[in-house]
């Protein structure tokens, strides 16, 4: 039974809607809708007036049982392509109703904002895998959840250290990745890393 048939189902037996409910046909104005309501609409997003609305609560709760039966990160190795040889994938398949893109981030100390490491790869590759972690958890997601990372050294010397600290934030089914030497860096850091992760 769907989300909104269990939700008519409780109305047609006398429920009354608590200050968090509404009827899965509720008009929300664009202002509601902007401003992060409760409401979700199902269709354009472009046109937020007069159309059919469902229960962000209640299609939330549908969906998280949802993604839990799909929620699987599926490696996909070929014996066609060289072989992953460190902590990431040749690729990663999975079913996901949304996405976050995290921009890269660099050993910033988010309440000092200040570079940490001082050039030392290990201690700079743990402040990036923080950050990232933390920006993923505000989204909803998690290190648990990424898909695809890039990681970008100044120097590709560095690689065996910032390896062996990032291994240690993926255990489970590692990620795609991509590593790139560049020419530099924000702020004098060494590490930079960005990721893709699905959101439950």
């Amino acid at each position: 039974m769907t989300a909104e048939a269990r939700l008519n189902e409780r109305f047609s037996q006398g429920a009354t809607p608590s200050p968090t409910m509404a009827s899965p046909t509720t008009a929300v104005t664009s202002a509601d809708a902007g401003s992060g309501s409760l409401l979700r609409r199902r269709g354009r997003k472009d046109d937020f007036t007069g159309g059919t609305y469902t229960l962000w609560d209640t299609i939330g709760k549908e969906r998280g049982r949802r993604y839990r039966r799909c929620m699987q990160l599926d490696v996909v190795s070929t014996d066609a392509a060289p072989k992953a040889i460190g902590p990431y994938s040749q690729a990663v398949s999975m079913s996901a109703e949304r996405l976050v893109f995290c921009s890269g981030q660099i050993p910033l100390d988010p309440r000092t904002g200040e570079l940490v490491g001082a050039g030392d790869i290990r201690l700079e590759t743990h402040q990036v895998l923080k950050n990232i972690d933390a920006v993923l958890r505000a989204s909803g997601a998690s290190l648990a959840t990424v898909v695809k990372t890039t990681v970008y050294l100044v120097n590709l010397g560095d690689f065996a250290g910032m390896n062996e600290v990032y291994a240690t934030y993926f255990t489970g089914t590692p990620p795609a990745r991509a590593t790139i030497q560049v020419a530099a860096l924000p702020r004098g850091a060494q590490v930079e890393i960005d990721a893709v992760a699905a959101v439950p």
